[in-house]
């Protein structure tokens, strides 16, 4: 029998279609939702040749053995962090779960091991030079600890300048711990690290799992930023360490985003969600610091962490809560709007109920294929009647949502599959009547510098354009 070079490619053909079927059934058993095991499935069965590689990168959502491990780990932290006696919010939590807008959301104490606390100050930052001068003189002032991850941190002017602060701060005494997502970070080059190891300062890369099988592995990324100073000062919200985030990087400048300043025992909430994510990286307990009460009664605030290994899913089920308790208004803004159908539910139904349903995106891409897809989801909540609005000074990256006149959430999550499911994401829920009243504000100004999308912009499209945001929807699960 002669097995020559189109015997060998016959079998070569075999074998792929063969392990695209193989990969497909995977996909379908193990895909936490319909549409993305049906795109993964159908893909995997008719294009084994495009897509066997991108699911091995992108598309296993779940590991058994990974979310096994995580959970195990985060059981250890907390129950480290139970010896030390430290969580200090007894008394606080009592009084949050007696007032009338914690009980709005009946499912919140559920979605978060961390309670509501009272007595906490918070501060809207806006945009990148508001954020870093408040982030910088707070680093400044460290006397003890400083706690901080980001996404991505980038060897620039802005990532070099922390740098030097941090390298101060440790030589000053200051036990300096510092997190970094390894892929988000991908470029920050090794000498970068290496200078801050060697001026005392413990850095990390967040780790996925290791082995060949995992070794070009996307998914489980550490999406959050978060920084405590002494166990007094925290942030967190959307901007990560790149000049880009000041601006400063055509053609998305001005960047247009928000992060937040807490402080009071809430800030015991995000040393407790960075801990979670330190002894993950090297199982070992950062330096935790009780912090000072503030005056009462303060900004009610939750910190809600969200990621894979949850036993639900967080991230989703806190936008669904969120938004069904809405009655007068919902506004919300992301730079990525390619929602579950779940979060699509409630804002359908928000609008039935005749609340003022607002979406603000940007009107400019930094990814195309996210873009497109997210504009058909645009169009579609058009239809459904939500009023949407395209931000027009530059590229918007701010994750806000606003409820009635009471409920703010703010942090790193998008609205789209990978922070509802594949990414850790940390969000601030506040409910406080003055703080929103600075959220809505804020939101207001940016409605006013944006473009109302109208049923003429959906009808204007070009029979090119509708395909390519159909196209780019059928790979929506997996953005």
């Amino acid at each position: 029998m002669d097995f020559g070079i189109p015997h060998l490619f016959a079998w070569l053909i075999a074998a792929i279609h063969g392990l695209g079927v193989l990969v497909a059934i995977h996909a379908v058993l193990t895909v936490r939702t319909a549409q993305g095991a049906l795109a993964w499935g159908l893909s995997l069965f008719f294009m084994p040749y495009l897509t066997l590689l991108p699911y091995l990168i992108f598309g296993r959502s779940r590991f058994d053995a990974y979310v096994k491990a995580r959970r195990q780990a985060d059981a250890e932290m907390h129950h480290a962090v139970a010896a030390q006696d430290w969580r200090p919010w007894v008394e606080e939590a009592k009084a949050a779960s007696q007032m009338p807008a914690y009980r709005r959301l009946p499912a919140l104490p559920r979605l978060s091991p961390m309670p509501s606390l009272t007595g906490n100050r918070v501060r809207l930052l806006i945009d990148g030079d508001a954020t870093f001068t408040a982030l910088f003189a707070a680093l400044q002032g460290a006397q003890r600890v400083i706690l901080l991850q980001f996404f991505i941190i980038r060897d620039d002017s802005l990532g070099q300048r922390l740098r030097e602060v941090l390298l101060a701060r440790a030589a000053a005494g200051v036990r300096v711990h510092v997190l970094y997502d390894g892929i988000g970070s991908h470029a920050l080059p090794r000498a970068f690290i290496d200078a801050l190891r060697a001026g005392g300062v413990q850095i990390h890369a967040f780790p996925t799992r290791s082995g060949l099988y995992n070794r070009f592995q996307l998914n489980f990324r550490n999406h959050r930023k978060i920084v405590v100073v002494d166990g007094e000062i925290g942030f967190l919200g959307g901007l990560n360490v790149g000049v880009e985030y000041l601006g400063q990087v055509p053609p998305l400048a001005p960047w247009r985003d928000t992060h937040v300043e807490v402080r009071g025992p809430v800030v015991a909430s995000l040393q407790e969600a960075f801990a979670e994510d330190w002894f993950w990286a090297c199982r070992q307990l950062p330096p935790l610091l009780l912090p000072s009460r503030q005056e009462q009664p303060g900004v009610l605030c939750q910190v809600v962490t969200s990621g894979p290994a949850d036993p639900q899913e967080t991230c989703s089920l806190l936008f669904v809560e969120a938004i069904n308790a809405a009655r007068q208004r919902v506004w919300l803004s992301s730079p990525y709007f390619i929602p579950d159908e779940a979060v699509s539910a409630a804002l359908r139904l928000a609008v039935l109920r005749g609340v003022d349903v607002r979406l603000l995106l940007p009107s400019r891409p930094d990814h195309r294929v996210v873009y497109a897809a997210s504009s058909l989801y645009a169009f579609e909540a058009l239809r459904a009647g939500l009023r949407v609005f395209r931000y027009q000074p530059g590229f918007l990256h701010q994750k806000a949502l606003l409820i009635d006149s009471d409920i703010c959430l703010l942090g790193s999550a998008n609205l789209d599959n990978r922070s509802f499911r594949l990414n850790f994401e940390a969000t601030l829920v506040t409910l406080d009547e003055g703080f929103a009243e600075q959220v809505a504000e804020m939101l207001e100004a940016d409605f006013a510098c944006s473009r109302e999308l109208l049923p003429a912009d959906r009808r204007n499209l070009h029979r090119l354009q509708q395909l390519a945001m159909r196209v780019a929807r059928l790979i929506s699960p997996i953005l």
